[in-house]
């Protein structure tokens, strides 16, 4: 096959692609929140001043994990919580540079309709879970209920053995697994 036959397919190719990509914009997001729905937060994470950064920052108030909470509104950087329990108005504020993902697909990790079975971790992890901890010997599924996803820009994949949280705007800390578990936290 000649190379500008090749080229021409490619192109033809990437056309039917770009041309069939859906995309959900902000009119369209508003319209499919539903206030009476419940979902249950996936990770322990804390709130500072009613405000949850997507850089997750480890500060503030906790929230523990399977939370539930009420989508409120959303649009393409943030969106509005309610804590079920107490009414309490959480923003969700997204930072795409640090998770790589547009507000939806932010939210989807933050929150789902499905609590996490927390009977697939030990006594101990789910003890760190909750008090949105890391401990030793956890692994990478407890890692990440505990404290969230590490942000893109210190950690590009979570196949890595180090994974390097902010604990607040100044400082870091590093996650070291080895053979999946976490051997060390390094501050």
């Amino acid at each position: 096959m000649s190379r500008k036959i090749l080229f021409i397919i490619i192109m033809g190719l990437f056309s039917l692609l770009v041309g069939c990509k859906k995309n959900l914009n902000t009119d369209q997001a508003a319209a499919s929140v539903n206030p009476a729905q419940i979902y249950y937060t996936q990770f322990s994470l804390f709130q500072e001043k009613n405000n949850f950064r997507t850089t997750n920052y480890r500060k503030g108030i906790l929230i523990p994990i399977n939370t539930a909470v009420t989508l409120q509104t959303m649009d393409a950087n943030e969106a509005q919580l309610r804590l079920v329990d107490s009414g309490q108005t959480l923003t969700i504020e997204n930072v795409p540079k640090h998770t790589g993902d547009d507000m939806q697909a932010a939210f989807k990790k933050i929150a789902d309709l499905n609590k996490v079975d927390l009977k697939q971790f030990s006594a101990a992890e789910r003890d760190a879970i909750m008090s949105g901890q890391v401990i030793k010997g956890m692994n990478r599924k407890a890692v990440i209920a505990a404290i969230g996803y590490p942000p893109i820009t210190e950690t590009a994949s979570l196949e890595s053995n180090d994974w390097t949280y902010w604990a607040n705007r100044f400082n870091r800390f590093i996650v070291h697994f080895k053979n999946d578990k976490v051997e060390n936290i390094v501050n």
